[in-house]
């Protein structure tokens, strides 16, 4: 494994690579670049630049871009306008198999009639000159040991579990030592708990060989749990780029904050502005307080705002519970509506006075000393004016 892992260190693949640009450039360079399908405009003018060793996630709804945006680097697409770089290199015109990056697919695109052994070694077996077979096998054995499937290399691909298949396509895409990894929903069809794992699996690797990996998702647990930095996309565009803590705690808009997590919103308009504290008043009067999140520092009196609260951040009291009480600066009384366990939390729907359907998250550990309350119940909620974000309605 380790002398499969010192090889990434030089990285080619068809493209000869400029060395002392690619060192003062990112891996990826999106220069303005658009993708049009006829009239649709799958890609809008997108400036992005993707770091060496980077885990970085397009994230977004079906058919906001994100495929075509990896089928760029990968050269299934060209760009209508603008460019695509990689290492400080232009891609334009460069077909697939030349490029410096290699692509593991949804369904792994296995070939069913081959062994393991055989699948992991087909793009060695290509190349011209062609490698000795004793190099090949040699190679083939540390990429299964890189993928923790030592002695799996005799079976067929359709004798493997999901999980193991995955890291056959992940064991053949390495192998040709690429400077970039795609990862184009390689975990939709794997099951929850396996999905999981595979998300531990992949974040370990990456680290370990150390090549920039850029994954296509919709699951936005999936991105914020594996990724350096996520990119969020719209209609073509990049709404907002960043760590995954940067995207959650300061969201940029109401699409962000809806989009990443879970986030309850009151809808309003803002009444004052003293620096950092926003005051919003809803369509019943009612005033709530918060932060500033991303551009919404640059908001005035009379602005169209949503302020998001989310369910982590609000506490549940007795019913007329003052906010002393439940040492918030909120509290409003509701009613349960529903109640799901989910193991290290519940989660609580409630229909509070003036806002409407509220959710809340409630720890197993407060749960534990304070008790449940029951659907149909009374109850109070509450929370800090400094975990309340101030968004563009947007």
């Amino acid at each position: 494994m380790a002398k499969l892992l010192q090889q990434f260190a030089g990285m080619e693949n068809g493209v000869t690579m400029n060395t002392s640009a690619a060192q003062g450039s990112p891996d990826i360079q999106f220069d303005q670049a658009s993708k049009r399908y006829g009239d649709v405009l799958a890609v809008d003018n997108m400036s992005l630049s993707i770091e060496r060793g980077e885990f970085f996630s397009f994230l977004g709804p079906s058919g906001c871009g994100k495929t075509t945006s990896l089928r760029m680097i990968a050269g299934f697409e060209q760009p209508s306008e603008g460019d695509v770089s990689i290492g400080g290199v232009s891609m334009l015109g460069v077909p697939p198999h030349q490029r410096p990056v290699k692509m593991v697919f949804q369904h792994y695109a296995l070939f069913p009639h081959m062994s393991v052994a055989e699948n992991i070694g087909y793009g060695l077996r290509q190349r011209a000159p062609r490698p000795a077979a004793s190099d090949i096998d040699r190679q083939v054995d540390e990429a299964l040991e890189m993928v923790q499937m030592t002695g799996y290399g005799p079976r067929r691909a359709w004798e493997l579990s999901g999980g193991q298949q995955q890291r056959v396509a992940l064991a053949r895409a390495l192998i040709n030592r690429p400077t970039v990894l795609l990862l184009d929903e390689p975990l939709a069809a794997l099951d929850r708990k396996l999905r999981r794992d595979m998300q531990i699996e992949l974040q370990t690797l990456q680290r370990d060989v150390g090549i920039t990996f850029v994954l296509v998702t919709h699951d936005q647990e999936e991105a914020l749990s594996m990724s350096d930095r996520i990119c969020i996309m719209r209609d073509g565009q990049v709404v907002q780029s960043g760590s995954p803590r940067e995207l959650y705690d300061q969201p940029a808009s109401v699409y962000v904050a809806d989009f990443v997590g879970k986030s309850n919103f009151i809808s309003g308009k803002v009444n004052t502005v003293n620096g950092d504290a926003i005051t919003v008043v809803n369509q019943h009067g009612h005033p709530f307080a918060g932060v500033p999140s991303g551009g919404a520092a640059a908001l005035t009196v009379g602005s169209d705002v949503s302020v998001a609260v989310r369910p982590e951040v609000i506490v549940l009291g007795a019913h007329n519970s003052s906010a002393a009480d439940m040492d918030t600066d909120v509290a409003v009384n509701g009613r349960i509506k529903n109640r799901i366990f989910l193991g290290e939390h519940t989660e609580y729907l409630v229909d509070a006075d003036g806002l409407g359907d509220v959710l809340v998250l409630s720890p197993k550990h407060v749960e534990s000393t304070r008790g449940t309350f029951e659907p149909g119940g009374t109850v109070a909620i509450g929370w800090k004016n400094d975990t309340a974000l101030v968004l563009e309605d947007k």
